[in-house]
């Protein structure tokens, strides 16, 4: 029986000593350098929870302020289980994202964006309410479908409409695959939707069925008689194009009509710019032409300012291959490196960065979608590939808007 105890005891002890031999490894990562300063927080689990606590959208989150303040402009944790680099220097952001390639594009596509706004808004009129995430995702879903996939069947496009319902709620959650899980729904309706977008783009090809005007530009240029990309290839880029454009257009527009909503100057501003638009159309029911979208000067002031304090991409988000040293510390190769924006909270770059005000941009470039002092859409070679589409939505949804009079 004594050898038996002794036996457990030793058992038990070599558990204890690899857990917290474990624990240790955890807290204090390796490195080909000297990792910057920070804390790993619990195994797996990390710093996660104190990221997610919800904080006021104009300002940083408590979990950054705290760790600025203890640790500087950089610094290490662990976020969902993932080994985490968070900068809040915009000098390294901006090399940071010059980092990796993906192609870039612009749409051009104002006439089906504004036959969808007005049906929508008009809908919204006689209803007598209006849910805006909502209804900029239909009109945008609708708008890129029909650009990318052409004319689809309607039971394909009623399943494809169905699958989106899952995404929301899978976001953001542990990474555990596990049947009834909101992750598990998720990666359930996205093989549906790649399996849908596969089927119909086998048939169009097949039958020589024409493809939408996006899909073509992207996939069908030909080089050396050669398509620039294999099906598989192309419907991951449609997917993740579709799946980017809902998740973040959508709830900038909200965040656009509710920051407009709590200030009446700034809404006075804008019913009278568009109807002033409105006024010069000789036409009734006339659609709206780039002239007229380029001249929505008060209209873009207001987006610019609104993507300032709420981006489309929070963070610049990259794995580097390789080592990186940043003075006297090193961002190690696979660790993920998030960098925020935090250039448009500068008193030096922006007077009264917390305070909304569309007039600050009096004057400069309107059309432009990065900056060194300003990156909404992320910044170099990873610049997000709608970010002129998105503005066009977010410009004509709020002409649409400002015909009518509305409350929260």
């Amino acid at each position: 029986m004594v050898e038996v105890h002794e036996l457990w005891t030793l058992i038990v002890s070599l558990i204890v000593l690899k857990l917290c031999h474990w624990i240790y490894q955890w807290n204090n990562p390796k490195c080909n350098g000297k990792l910057p300063p920070g804390s790993m927080g619990f195994p797996i689990i990390g710093e996660t929870f104190e990221l997610m606590k919800p904080h006021d959208a104009l300002q940083f989150s408590t979990f950054l302020k705290k760790r600025i303040l203890r640790h500087g402009q950089l610094f290490r944790t662990s976020l969902f289980g993932g080994k985490v680099i968070i900068s809040m220097d915009n000098e390294l952001n901006m090399e940071m994202a010059k980092k990796n390639y993906v192609p870039g594009l612009k749409l051009r596509i104002i006439e089906d964006i504004d036959l969808l706004a007005r049906k929508y808004m008009e809908e919204g009129a006689t209803n007598g309410y209006l849910d805006v995430k909502e209804t900029a995702s239909m009109i945008l879903i609708e708008c890129l479908a029909k650009k990318v996939m052409g004319e689809m069947e309607p039971e394909a496009a009623k399943e494809l409409a169905l699958c989106w319902r899952f995404f929301p709620s899978g976001w953001f959650r542990f990474p555990f695959n596990i049947p009834g899980t909101g992750l598990y729904k998720m990666i359930k309706a996205r093989k549906k939707m790649m399996k849908l977008l596969k089927e119909t783009v086998m048939k169009k090809k097949a039958s020589g069925e024409e493809f939408g005007e996006f899909f073509n530009i992207i996939f069908k240029e030909m080089e050396g008689g050669k398509e620039r990309m294999s099906v598989e290839n192309a419907i991951e880029y449609i997917y993740t194009f579709f799946l980017i454009a809902n998740e973040t257009t959508p709830r900038i527009l909200a965040t656009i009509v509710k920051l407009v909503s709590e200030n009446p100057k700034v809404m006075h501003e804008l019913h009278k710019e568009h109807a002033g638009i409105l006024g010069f159309k000789t036409e009734k029911g006339a659609g709206l032409t780039w002239e007229d979208y380029k001249s929505m000067t008060f209209t873009q002031m207001v987006i610019n300012e609104s993507l300032r304090i709420t981006t489309t991409v929070p963070t610049v988000h990259r794995i580097p291959e390789h080592d990186i040293k940043v003075g006297d510390y090193t961002i190690p190769a696979g660790w993920t490196f998030m960098g925020y924006p935090s250039v448009h909270y500068n008193p030096e770059k922006y007077d009264d960065p917390f305070v909304f005000s569309p007039w600050r941009w009096k004057g400069k470039d309107l059309g432009a979608i990065v900056s060194k002092n300003y990156i909404p859409f992320g910044a170099g070679p990873r610049l997000c590939v709608g970010a002129d589409f998105a503005k066009l939505l977010m410009t004509i949804f709020l002409h649409h808007l400002c015909r009518y009079r509305f409350i929260l």
